[in-house]
């Protein structure tokens, strides 16, 4: 992870990019714009609503793991070179069990023949995006996050993760499992064919 691209790229369309919160506003104050500190604060309401203060001692968490956390910095060419900044937990460094991990995926083979059973019948394919997916489903590991200087009022405390923080390793896990009960309350049912494929 720490030789992959994103660490070794300083630029992207020619505009510096941060590796960290402290360097977002130093660009900032740099160039004379807010930037990346409107990207930081668009990110850290949803992730505010994902924690919950613990005003304890850290070591009465029996069961807890302590992870940390960082921002990761893009620029979005096809929305006027926009920034975005996104919060993610730094799950490689707990013990997760598989039991909690393991997610499968809707096939590329059944997307297929659903979009020909469409076309077949003249049905109309609507598409959505669920935003910020993973932070809609519960927390299945038990960790809790220190707050750094991008959590504003929250800096230095403790806060335990109570919803899916993207880079846990369980995440993407939870959010499947969520998104299958939500897609059961509302009257669709898996097929047999593929669990991941939903029909109603």
């Amino acid at each position: 992870k720490l030789k992959s691209k994103y660490w070794e790229r300083t630029h992207k369309y020619g505009m510096r990019i941060p590796k960290s919160v402290d360097e977002a506003y130093e660009i900032d104050d740099e160039n004379g714009d807010k930037l990346w500190t409107k990207a930081i604060e668009e990110e850290m309401p949803k992730i505010k609503n994902a924690v919950r203060k613990y005003n304890g001692d850290p070591r009465d968490l029996v069961g807890y793991q302590e992870i940390t956390g960082h921002m990761v910095f893009d620029i979005k060419l096809g929305e006027g070179f926009r920034r975005k900044a996104r919060f993610v937990g730094d799950g490689h460094k707990t013990k997760t069990p598989s039991s909690v991990t393991y997610s499968s995926v809707v096939s590329r083979d059944s997307v297929r023949i659903c979009l020909l059973v469409a076309a077949l019948n003249d049905l109309d394919i609507m598409g959505a995006d669920i935003e910020n997916a993973y932070l809609t489903a519960p927390c299945r590991e038990k960790v809790w996050i220190r707050g750094g200087r991008e959590f504003g009022e929250l800096q230095d405390c403790i806060l335990i993760v109570e919803k899916a923080l993207y880079g846990l390793q369980s995440s993407g896990a939870a959010f499947r499992s969520f998104l299958a009960e939500s897609l059961d309350d509302m009257g669709f049912r898996s097929s047999e064919a593929d669990p991941d494929v939903w029909i109603r």
